[in-house]
């Protein structure tokens, strides 16, 4: 899709014919596709698209149709959907940003076009977001609900989101940390789960680009100069695996591809190693063409021939064609000891299977067409329907469940008569219960694996045949969200215990309704949401509930004030409780309220707290979450935290960045490993209190068999600073490697 990205500014009239062209090779790509009165559809469709959108522009500059446009090729050269779905894809906008209705696609085209592009469309701005609840995750909660019904809904989606993805660079700076945050939060996961492994890839490294540029720069740019080497590696590899296919008369292509680049950045950081350390930055693919009754004897054939070139490691093979992934995945995966002592991947599949793999969900339904089985892809789909029937659940956590069902590794295990379940690797018994069914969940006592009996936190593993044992008195307890990790469970987990908070609350709705009435007070809407926030509950059936177990006194309530029909509580002193310390012998750090931060462009200095979980410094590419009670935190973009805040709290993110001043030290750590030598410690401190004049707050090391591994707290001005501090120390004899401190991942709100 590079219509979008090869765009420059042009005449009107070389406009029309751009556009024109675009629509072309749309009718090009359906034109096997196409049936009688497709044209006709479609044609009005396109028109009706471009007049709607005629007199708007995206950021770029460029007409805004083309997007609509390049989103429907989208859908049909990459992901293999058909005529309808270029139909919707060309309109999805036009609800959502002008002034068509759905009532007016429905009458044009028909109620199936009318649903699709409702689902696509957009929860109101104008819906009250109070109380931390979250628009994207309502929007994503509002696609979802169109999965299990109708699937080209998230396919046209996904489709949306990568043509924007492709697009980025036009938008303002906090643009793309917002959205390229959500991408990697729930689309890319999503893509994964449903099959589309070029998609997600794409969109990872596309989210990669711009959530840490210099992070992508570099590995694009590594990748870039050891291309010719890989490229003489894999020549040298391949070369006799092909011939003796060749000899043994298979149809095939044989090929080597880099790993993606988010892949790599995930090995390096997962592994704390460099780009030159990762080994496997390449993987080879056999793509056979088999027919389908002989497939699988076909991929075991190839892995016998590939395994008598080279020495496979027993622990690294994956057979997803015996029992294919949730996803519909199937291929045989090993990795084998190539040339020079190098690890290579080799991935075995036929056409069919690559077709699955780069086109997913609609490649799946393609090549199911005649079969009655209910695939695992089906199951997962069935499985969305039924935590999206429990209405009443909270998006965001409905959103962070849904979210554990994405990536995962499997598990298989067997009931009493020999039926498979699959599961994500970590599942326990009661996972497996909920599983089965949300009832017998609820039951659920315990379990007996492999004739033992066991209780319900048991970790299954692979191959483990499970009896649940159940009894009418159990009831689901808040204890077991501590152990369950399937989406469905916490979800049906969570319900239970709403239902039977629910139930209690009515009770402590009484108590607080007598206590207003004797205080001559209504409790009506407005004060109970007043009290609501005065003790901090997220919503009123919280506070009922807590009133119900008494775990808040209602005394409290007589020394609030009434001010015409405003009921609130007097405003306490502030409470100012410092940052960071004053250090021994050091200069005094930074105390809450220094002046900080600056608002986009206004020169306004305001009151902040630095997240805990990141330590930002001056100089860290830095956004402002509103919390619900500690004000403003600044957070580094690559905290662990920030791509679940941008992804889900859009409207709680400050643009902020870092004002001027040299006086005020900040607290960052640094990891130092290298050779355990006498004096290397002393040389360290030598650099950090001598050559550069910083406070050290605290430092730990630890040796082990010749090597050192410690972490120093330092002060620093800024990250200029910082980095120059890693500089130095890395030029010390025995240093082998400095990284900057990660942070916790601890959830902020």
């Amino acid at each position: 899709m590079a219509s979008s990205i090869l765009y420059k500014k042009i005449d009107e009239e070389q406009e029309k014919k751009f556009i024109l062209r675009e629509y072309r090779a749309l009718l090009k790509a359906l034109k096997e596709r196409i049936k009688k009165g497709d044209r006709k559809l479609l044609r009005r469709a396109f028109e009706l698209a471009a007049d709607a959108h005629k007199e708007m522009r995206r950021k770029s500059g460029e007409p805004y149709i083309l997007h609509p446009l390049a989103v429907a090729r989208i859908t049909v050269e990459e992901i293999g959907l058909g005529v309808t779905s270029a139909i919707c894809a060309l309109l999805h906008d036009v609800v959502e940003d002008t002034e068509i209705t759905l009532d007016d696609i429905s009458q044009e085209f028909g109620s199936v076009y009318a649903r699709i592009i409702d689902g696509l469309t957009k929860i109101s701005n104008v819906v009250d977001f109070k109380n931390g609840v979250s628009m994207q995750a309502e929007n994503f909660r509002k696609i979802l609900l169109t999965l299990a019904e109708d699937p080209r809904v998230i396919l046209i989606k996904l489709a949306d989101r990568l043509h924007n993805m492709r697009t980025l660079t036009s938008m303002a700076r906090d643009k793309q940390m917002k959205i390229a945050s959500e991408t990697s939060f729930i689309y890319a996961p999503l893509a994964h789960r449903l099959g589309l492994y070029e998609i997600k890839s794409e969109l990872e490294d596309l989210s990669l680009k711009y959530t840490q540029p210099d992070v992508y720069i570099d590995i694009v740019r590594k990748l870039s100069e050891t291309k010719n080497n890989r490229a003489k590696y894999i020549r040298e590899f391949i070369k006799p695996v092909k011939q003796e296919l060749d000899d043994h008369n298979f149809k095939f292509e044989i090929y080597g591809r880099p790993k993606a680049v988010h892949s790599i950045w995930n090995k390096m950081k997962n592994k704390n190693v460099a780009f030159e350390e990762v080994f496997d930055l390449f993987a080879i693919r056999i793509i056979l063409d088999s027919p389908r009754e002989q497939e699988k004897e076909d991929c075991w054939r190839v892995y016998s021939i590939i395994t008598n070139f080279y020495r496979p490691s027993p622990e690294r093979l994956r057979d997803w064609i015996s029992v294919p992934k949730g996803n519909g995945y199937e291929a045989l995966h090993t990795t084998v000891m190539g040339p020079s002592g190098k690890w290579v991947e080799v991935q075995i599949r036929t056409k069919r299977m690559n077709e699955i793999a780069e086109k997913g969900l609609a490649a799946h339904w393609k090549y199911k067409e005649g079969t009655q089985s209910e695939s695992k892809l089906d199951a997962f789909l069935k499985h969305i329907g039924e935590i999206l029937n429990n209405s009443e659940a909270d998006s965001l956590d409905f959103l962070q469940d849904f979210k554990l069902d994405l990536f995962t590794e499997e598990i298989y295990v067997y009931t009493p008569k020999g039926d498979m379940r699959v599961l994500p690797k970590g599942a326990t018994a009661l996972d497996l219960a909920f599983d089965i069914h949300s009832a017998l969940g609820a039951r659920c006592i315990g379990a007996k694996v492999n004739f033992k009996l066991v209780p319900l936190s048991y970790v299954l593993k692979s191959g483990d045949q499970v009896e649940i044992i159940t009894s009418s008195k159990q009831k689901p307890s808040e204890d077991w969200l501590k152990f369950v990790v399937t989406g469905k469970s916490k979800s049906r987990i969570k319900y239970y215990l709403r239902e039977e908070k629910r139930t209690i609350a009515e009770d402590g709705k009484a108590i607080l309704e007598r206590k207003l009435h004797s205080l001559n007070l209504e409790p009506n809407t407005h004060n109970i949401n007043e009290i609501t926030n005065f003790f901090k509950f997220p919503s009123p059936l919280d506070m009922y509930y807590a009133v119900a177990v008494s775990s808040i006194d209602l005394k409290i309530l007589k020394t609030f004030t009434i001010n015409g029909d405003k009921f609130y509580q007097p405003a306490k002193e502030a409470i100012t409780h410092p940052e960071h310390k004053e250090q021994e012998g050091g200069k005094p750090s930074l105390q809450k309220g220094a002046e900080l931060v600056i608002f986009g462009e206004s020169s306004d200095k305001i009151l902040y707290k630095l997240a805990t979980c990141c330590q930002p410094i001056p100089g860290d590419d830095v956004f402002g979450f509103v919390t619900s009670g500690e004000g403003l935190k600044v957070h580094r973009y690559d905290c662990p935290n920030a791509q679940s805040l941008l992804a889900n709290y859009a409207h709680r993110i400050v643009k902020i960045k870092w004002a001027k001043n040299k006086e005020i030290s900040f607290l960052t750590g640094i990891r130092i490993i290298g050779l355990d030598d006498v004096g290397i410690v002393q040389g360290i401190t030598h650099v950090i209190t001598t050559e550069m004049r910083l406070n050290i707050r605290s430092i730990s090391i630890d040796s082990q068999d010749g090597v050192f591994d410690g972490t120093i707290k330092v002060f620093v001005k800024d990250k200029e600073e910082l980095d120059t501090l890693c500089t130095n120390i890395e030029r010390i004899e025995g240093v082998q490697k400095v990284l900057r401190l990660e942070a916790d991942s601890a959830a902020e709100s």
